[in-house]
């Protein structure tokens, strides 16, 4: 009889993390029963990568509402995942990273005595504020799940530290399998690349001048922290009127408000809207650096040779400041616009940085955890 595995998630991130796994599952339909559940806590984001990725859900809860807080999503997405249970009946359960969406679902199957395995487990900040609320559902999701697919050594010792020791799986990170597929999919599509240079090339000449990728979006630093990171990005392009800033501006009002009040008319800062993962990972491979708060891309510009300062006071993915492919700049603005302006003007300083081994994995990481699963269940 085929095992029965259900994957829940419900943002982008998870969605790209999880896209190399479940075709990876797919292609072993003789011993595994693969389906989908989405939360949908966000919705436009997440389905234009499972779009991209050619993922139709089998369960949808479809719980993005306006406004919406961690009350509505935590309590709407127990009750939905309580019905999907009763309809499916999983032999396993897994659930990525540190979203809301990831810790319900492990919650959630608990309640229901089903295994739960935890893809991107052992990161650790050790500030339960910092990011919020994801660095609590992390340590959560730890103490629930039954299997733990770690993707580096600190990962696994963090969970050890917590008192979790056993079936611990060392496999990189998935993110990197679903960068080399997406880059693939483009390369292999001379229509869509085309078309998406010519979205960008509206805004400025690809290879013509630097690009800087910005991402921002953190909770934690709402207010001041925004205002710092904004006002840093100004200076930065006063100072550097020929390298061309790009921000495609998260949709959370706390986001929007300061980055459009402060960098709204400034030439070479082109504000955008959030991009479509296929557009974003592109634009990551032609940019010079990355300025970002965001878990992913930590992990998959060091693959593109792309150096990455992390705009946070504290970050779980200590491999990559290890490593020397990332630096923590925090969101004071001196510190930021001066790491910068060392990347830009130092060239042995940036050499070294964008040839940096990514701790992160080598794009095979779906590969090692069905293997796995194939001898646990």
């Amino acid at each position: 009889m085929k095992k029965k595995i259900l994957l829940i998630f419900g943002t982008r991130p998870e969605a790209i993390k999880f896209a190399p796994l479940y075709w990876e599952f797919k292609k072993h339909n003789d011993i595994f029963d693969i389906k989908v559940c989405v939360t949908a806590q966000h919705r436009q984001l997440l389905d234009q990568v499972l779009d991209f990725f050619e993922i139709k859900p089998d369960f949808d809860l479809n719980l993005m509402r306006e406004n919406q807080t961690l009350f509505n999503i935590t309590a709407h997405s127990l009750k939905g995942l309580e019905k999907v249970y009763e309809a499916y009946e999983p032999d396993l359960v897994f659930v990525q990273g540190d979203t809301t969406s990831a810790f319900v679902g492990a919650l959630s199957a608990f309640y229901k005595k089903i295994k739960i395995a935890h893809l991107e487990a052992g990161l650790r900040s050790y500030n339960k504020y910092s990011p919020f609320p994801e660095e609590a559902n992390r340590v959560l999701i730890g103490h629930l799940a039954d299997l733990h697919f770690a993707p580096t050594k600190n990962a696994k010792k963090n969970l050890v530290k917590e008192g979790i020791k056993k079936q611990i799986y060392i496999v990189g990170n998935t993110v990197i399998d679903a960068l080399h597929t997406g880059l693939k999919k483009i390369k292999n599509n001379p229509l869509l690349e085309k078309y998406i240079r010519n979205h960008f090339n509206t805004l400025f000449k690809i290879n013509e001048e630097k690009i800087i990728l910005v991402t921002g979006h953190r909770r934690e630093s709402f207010g001041i922290g925004f205002e710092n990171i904004c006002n840093a990005l100004k200076e930065i392009a006063l100072k550097y009127n020929d390298i061309n800033i790009v921000y495609p501006v998260h949709l959370n009002p706390n986001v929007r408000e300061p980055v459009n009040r402060i960098l709204t008319g400034i030439g070479n800062i082109h504000l955008i809207e959030p991009l479509e993962y296929s557009h974003l990972i592109w634009l990551m491979s032609e940019s010079y650096l990355v300025l970002t708060d965001s878990g992913g891309i930590q992990e998959e510009a060091p693959s593109l040779g792309k150096p990455v300062l992390v705009m946070r006071e504290v970050t779980e993915r200590t491999e990559g400041i290890e490593a020397g492919t990332a630096l923590l700049v925090g969101t004071g603005k001196n510190n930021i616009v001066d790491t910068v302006s060392l990347l830009i003007e130092n060239k042995e300083v940036y050499e070294n940085m964008s040839r940096a081994v990514n701790p992160y994995g080598d794009g095979k990481s779906s590969q090692r955890i069905v293997k796995k699963i194939k001898t646990l269940i």
